[in-house]
């Protein structure tokens, strides 16, 4: 039976050049949760992400994923544990030579040895499931509006069905009608594909509207951590002086969340 914790932190450190970016940061992620990260700039957001995927070295600590510590891992059991992340990326991160098609289907192309016609079946599958029809695979990433763009890269990230989805600013140079229109899209993905979402942002309103647990970083370290609400009207003195400068309305946010 499979642990509920499914991503857990211990102690984890990261320096570079002598200079230490996380400082000893402890993080549950919880099956089928959504866990939002939040902070500033420069206060590690993206580090922590790089580590937890595996895509770079923690300097100490452990990162357990399904209960395997990535740490120590050589490059092909890293390889094997990578491909239980699905990357959504800041701007979709598709790229602009080739089709929706190409770009949806590249994971398959790089992993399985599906035939043509079944990779894209396999597509238009995902992609319809996210509001896309046929008429986009032969489209190229510049022909598609800022919210599609966004689905073409969360389909690309589902095409190997893995139990994690890490989005990485989702929201980021989105209008706020697109940037909520992308926050529903995180919590029917959740729904439809029984993912774990784990989400990095600077997006208070996001975080707010889509975050079971939210953890507050700045300068390297864990310095709040709760639920949304308990974040914006607990103790923690450095967590609501965050969100009070975002200047969100939080108490709408969580109206609009109990719809």
């Amino acid at each position: 039976m499979p642990s509920d914790d499914i991503v857990v932190l211990r102690q984890v450190r990261k320096s570079f050049d002598g200079t230490e970016v996380l400082k000893g940061i402890d993080l549950v992620c919880r099956r089928g949760q959504t866990l939002c990260v939040v902070g500033g700039s420069g206060a590690g957001k993206t580090t922590l992400l790089r580590l937890v995927v595996g895509l770079d070295k923690a300097t100490g600590g452990q990162i357990l994923v399904d209960g395997e510590d990535i740490v120590p891992m050589k490059e092909r059991d890293l390889n094997r544990v990578r491909r239980k992340f699905g990357m959504v990326y800041q701007y979709a991160a598709l790229l602009d030579s080739i089709s929706v098609l190409d770009n949806v289907a590249f994971p398959l192309v790089e992993h399985t040895k599906l035939s043509a016609a079944d990779r894209r079946r396999r597509v238009m599958e995902k992609l319809s499931v996210l509001g896309l029809d046929e008429s986009v695979l032969s489209k190229f990433p510049a022909e598609l509006s800022g919210g599609m763009r966004k689905r073409v890269g969360l389909a690309r990230a589902l095409m190997l069905d893995p139990p994690i989805l890490v989005y990485d600013e989702p929201t980021s140079g989105l209008d706020p009608l697109t940037s909520r229109a992308v926050d529903e899209l995180i919590d029917e993905t959740r729904e439809r594909f029984a993912v774990t979402s784990i989400v990095i942002t600077h997006d208070i309103a996001s975080c707010f509207l889509i975050a079971d647990e939210a953890v507050l970083i700045a300068n390297g370290q864990i310095v709040a951590r709760g639920t949304p609400t308990e974040l914006a009207h607990g103790e923690n003195e450095t967590a609501r002086d965050f969100i009070e400068k975002s200047g969100v309305d939080i108490d709408h946010l969580m109206r609009l969340r109990k719809r």
